[in-house]
C-alpha cells in the first residue's frame, strides 16, 4: 500500500514570542500564592488574556471573579490577586475597606505608564491616553487619576476631532500593547495639532509588544499563512495578526488551540509563519507545530530578532516560596 508523501512545509517560528516577563510574573504570583496560602486564591479578572492559562490555574485552585464583592465572607482571609493589566485606584481601596489581603500582579511596565500619567497630572497637564476603550489596562490607567483628567484617543480620526480645553497643556501616554506603527500615526497627528504636547519620560509601548511585532514584520513576507497564537480579547495578539498582513503574509489568523485550525480552509501551503502573543503559553505553540507535522513534512526555522532576558520579581510575600519547573509545566511544557 502506497502512502502519499506529506507535502513539504517550512515553518518560520518567530523569536521572541509568547510570554513576556510581566505575564510570566503574574502567573507565577498566582501559582506561588496557591503554594503558600492554599486554595482558593481569588483572582480579579483574567490574570492574563488567555483561556488556557485561566483554566490551568483554575485546576490548581484559583477562582476568577470580576469584582471583589463576589468573594464569599468565609474566604476573605484568602489572598486576592489583581491581574497583570492593572486596576483603578478604587480597587485596592475597596479591598482595604473589605479587609481583604491582596497581591498586585500589575505588570511593572503598566505601573510605569500609571506613574507617567500621574506625573503629567501633577505637573498640571491634561492626560491624553492612546488606547482601546474598555480594555482593562485602559480602565486601570484612567482610574489612577480623578475623573475628567484623562481623554482617551483610539484613532487618527479621534486625534483630528479632539478639542481639549487647554491645547497648550497636554501630556500623552499609551496602552502598552498597541500597534507600534498605528500609534506612531496617532501621536504624529496629535503633535501636529498640539505642538506643545508633552511625551512621557519613556516609551509606553512595552518592549515585548515592540519585539513581537518587529520579528513578525521580518518573517511575514512570502508566508502563505501566518498563525498567531492568542486569545480574541488579547490586544497584543490581535495587533500581531494585523502586522503580519501588512508586512506581506497572504493570510493571517488568530487561534487559541490547534483544534481550532480549519484544515480545509488552510489548504496547500509551503511557508507558514508562527508566533504567539505575550499571554500565550509555549505548550500551545508546540501543539500547533505538531498538528502541522502530522499533515506536512515540516521543517522549523527560527526567525529571531532579539533575545529577551527581562525578569520581574514577584511580590515580597512570595519570594521565599520555591517555584519549580513542575509548577509551571502546565504553560511552559516539561
Amino acid at each position: 500500500m502506497n502512502i502519499a508523501a506529506k507535502p513539504p512545509l517550512t515553518i518560520r517560528l518567530c523569536g521572541p514570542r509568547g510570554f513576556c516577563a510581566g505575564v510570566d510574573r503574574a502567573i507565577q504570583i498566582v501559582v506561588l500564592a496557591l503554594k503558600s496560602y492554599g486554595a482558593p486564591v481569588y483572582v480579579r479578572h483574567e490574570i492574563v488574556h488567555n483561556r488556557y492559562v485561566v483554566e490551568g490555574l483554575e485546576a490548581k485552585g484559583a477562582v476568577f471573579v470580576e469584582e471583589l464583592d463576589e468573594i464569599p465572607a468565609e474566604h476573605r482571609a484568602q489572598p486576592v490577586v489583581f491581574s497583570a493589566h492593572g486596576v483603578p485606584k478604587s480597587v485596592p481601596e475597596d479591598a482595604n475597606a473589605r479587609n481583604l489581603f491582596y497581591l498586585d500582579a500589575t505588570c511593572p511596565l503598566v505601573s510605569k505608564v500609571h506613574k507617567q500619567a500621574m506625573r503629567h497630572n501633577r505637573l498640571g497637564r491634561h492626560v491624553v491616553l492612546i488606547g482601546h476603550a474598555g480594555h482593562p489596562e485602559v480602565i486601570g490607567t484612567m482610574g489612577q487619576l480623578p475623573e475628567g483628567s484623562v481623554s482617551l484617543i483610539e484613532t487618527v480620526e479621534d486625534a483630528d476631532a479632539y478639542q481639549p480645553a487647554d491645547p497648550d497643556n497636554l501630556g500623552y501616554v499609551t496602552q502598552t500593547t498597541l500597534s507600534v506603527d498605528d500609534t506612531a500615526g496617532v501621536i504624529a497627528r496629535l503633535e501636529q495639532r498640539f505642538p506643545k504636547l508633552t511625551a512621557p519620560a519613556a516609551d509606553s509601548i512595552c518592549y515585548a509588544t515592540t519585539n513581537r511585532q518587529e520579528v513578525v514584520k521580518q518573517a511575514a513576507p512570502g508566508c502563505d499563512l501566518f498563525i498567531i497564537v492568542g486569545a480574541p480579547n488579547s490586544s497584543n495578539s490581535k495587533r500581531l495578526v494585523e502586522v503580519a498582513l501588512r508586512a506581506g503574509a497572504k493570510k493571517s489568523i488568530l487561534v487559541q488551540r490547534a483544534a481550532e485550525l480549519d484544515w480545509n480552509d488552510i489548504g496547500p501551503i509551503s511557508t507558514l509563519g508562527l508566533s504567539a502573543g505575550a499571554s500565550a503559553p509555549e505548550v500551545i505553540v508546540n501543539e500547533i507545530i505538531e498538528a502541522f507535522r502530522a499533515r506536512f513534512d515540516a521543517r522549523v526555522e527560527l526567525a529571531e530578532t532579539v533575545q529577551e532576558n527581562e525578569h520581574f520579581l514577584v511580590n515580597r510575600e512570595l519570594r521565599n516560596i520555591e517555584l519549580t519547573t513542575a509548577d509551571m509545566a502546565f504553560v511552559n511544557g516539561d
